[in-house]
């Protein structure tokens, strides 16, 4: 199954295999995308992989998280994005843009000195409070939103993925842990998960309803089990439903938050019964949606990407440090050339000249 095609909404991608979404600190500093961040998706198009999820572009600069971030909040870069889309389409893999706003994970900066989020809970990591957001506030952040899907669908990508998860605006918003409004967009579960609804409505207004909208998806905030008003299941199995019934055509299932711990890019990754990390999680939300589920979260072996098709733990897998290590995976596992990836979850690539395996580079050096 992992080189059989599959449909996401309108969208055929030729098989099973996802590079997740990572920063990649290569954009210019306003966000621009570069060449080298369109030879990094080019080379991974080159290694057969089916779908190419992009590093995570902010929707307003009042909503940046990192340096050299990419950025889709201005149709200035409708250009530069359609010249990359165009060097992925030509090796035959679709390639989805992720979009997304800092929330309570923004930077702080002279020029936007404020953080937003959908309630005033102090960040425990950094001890930061961040304001909670009008109504008129909520309101233009879903237009930044749909006009960031505008801008994406003008520039030639395959669809949009939606970041609900890791600790950023909107996953602030499904999670009663940082969510305690009072408003249409807080306190049940069907509430807390309304903005998404109100972002693919604006999608659907503005661009049509064929576009394909992802989402990325916090099952878990990652805090330790019995802990009182944190997202977890069953709920996050009543948001993907949610999210199933209006028009996502396709879940990653991913999990954590900064203040929760390293839950999110586990190291010592070492063994087949430390990959798949989130596997459980994508069960109950597959067998509970009828959209293709992704599962992220140190999958390294072969073995493992067939168990987790073969046996319903979801039907798409989503790598990210192994295709950082090596671009080719894809192509080596299809032709028997490896069996396991080469990346031994060390966390090195988290290069701020630039993601790359340090790791196997200073081996091969040394």
């Amino acid at each position: 199954m992992l080189f059989e095609p599959i449909m996401l909404g309108n969208m055929e991608v030729p098989n099973r295999f996802v590079r997740s979404a990572t920063h990649e600190w290569m954009a210019e500093p306003d966000g621009t995308p570069t060449d080298r961040i369109g030879d990094m998706y080019e080379e991974l198009a080159r290694g057969e992989v089916g779908l190419i999820i992009t590093g995570y572009a902010y929707v307003n600069p009042n909503g940046k998280s990192d340096n050299l971030q990419q950025g889709i909040y201005d149709d200035k870069f409708i250009e530069p994005y359609r010249k990359i889309v165009s060097k992925v389409h030509v090796h035959g893999s679709k390639i989805v843009i992720q979009i997304v706003h800092g929330g309570r994970q923004t930077m702080v900066s002279a020029e936007y000195p404020i953080v937003l989020a959908p309630s005033a809970v102090t960040n425990k990591r950094n001890g930061m409070t961040p304001e909670e957001m009008t109504e008129e506030e909520v309101l233009q952040t879903i237009e930044n939103f749909a006009n960031s899907a505008r801008r994406a669908k003008e520039a030639g990508f395959d669809g949009v993925q939606l970041h609900v998860a890791h600790g950023f605006l909107l996953s602030n918003f499904i999670s009663p842990y940082t969510n305690r409004r009072k408003d249409r967009w807080g306190g049940s579960t069907e509430k807390r998960t309304q903005i998404i609804l109100d972002i693919i409505d604006r999608i659907h207004e503005m661009i049509g309803d064929e576009f394909p909208i992802l989402v990325k998806l916090n099952a878990t905030d990652g805090f330790p089990v019995g802990m009182k008003n944190v997202l977890d299941a069953p709920e996050c199995v009543e948001i993907a439903k949610i999210l199933a019934a209006n028009d996502v055509c396709a879940i990653e299932v991913s999990g954590g938050i900064v203040e929760a711990g390293q839950q999110m890019f586990r190291t010592k990754i070492n063994n087949a019964d430390a990959e798949a990390y989130y596997k459980d999680y994508s069960k109950m939300i597959k067998e509970a949606v009828d959209v293709p589920v992704m599962v992220v979260g140190g999958i390294r072996s072969k073995a493992v990407m067939e168990q987790m098709l073969d046996e319903g733990y979801a039907d798409m897998v989503s790598l990210c440090r192994p295709l950082i290590c090596e671009p080719d995976l894809v192509a080596k596992i299809k032709s028997g050339e490896a069996e396991v990836a080469k990346c031994v979850s060390c966390n090195l690539c988290s290069d701020e000249s630039g993601i790359k395996c340090n790791y196997n580079f200073d081996r091969k050096q040394s």
